[in-house]
């Protein structure tokens, strides 16, 4: 990109980025709203040479669209995650400080999870798939498939106990904070 087409971006930017801005708001919570705008003029500076020189104000708005459909589909997913964690059978505890450090735990766990193990376990909770289906979207054989989600599960549990046995719970001011320590990777 050279500095004329520096400077045009900058005068679309200055041009259209209230009304993108308006479009995205009446749409996503006012939270996630500047992510947003930012990633529509994000793909805007990197197809620039897409982007039509009159009347980009269209083509801006179907970049925000489809930026607002991939975020549904990310807050859907963390959605769907958080309802399968919730439902799933836990032991009965009666402390509710016990409840929110195994959230944070598995929380941890899983974040400190790789990312190939991290994937197969969403494939399986997140969007549900069937080991055939999920099979193919990782591009394996369904028996390859079901071993990374055992293993993956496997290391999940592992780290998850890891993280259980490196949260302190430290009382002050009348009130708990769970303070998590950092751990090693469980995917070696």
């Amino acid at each position: 990109m050279d500095t004329r087409d520096e400077q045009r971006f900058t005068e679309l930017y200055r041009q259209h980025y209230a009304a993108v801005d308006a479009y995205v708001r009446r749409r996503i919570h006012a939270a996630q709203v500047t992510d947003v705008v930012a990633d529509v003029f994000l793909v805007a500076w990197r197809r620039f040479g897409e982007l039509p020189e009159k009347a980009p104000l269209p083509w801006l708005y179907g970049v925000a669209r489809r930026t607002l459909a991939n975020t549904y589909r990310s807050e859907n997913q963390r959605l769907r995650l958080s309802e399968t964690l919730v439902s799933q059978p836990r032991r009965q505890v009666d402390d509710h400080a016990d409840t929110v450090i195994q959230k944070v735990g598995l929380a941890a766990a899983f974040d400190n999870l790789g990312d190939a193990d991290q994937e197969v376990l969403r494939l399986s909770l997140w969007e549900e798939l069937s080991p055939p289906d999920a099979a193919h979207a990782l591009g394996c054989s369904v028996p390859t498939y079901q071993v990374r989600l055992h293993r993956a599960r496997k290391r999940l549990k592992t780290g998850l106990s890891v993280a259980l046995a490196n949260d302190e719970v430290l009382q002050g001011n009348g009130a708990t904070q769970v303070v998590s320590r950092t751990w090693g990777g469980a995917d070696a």
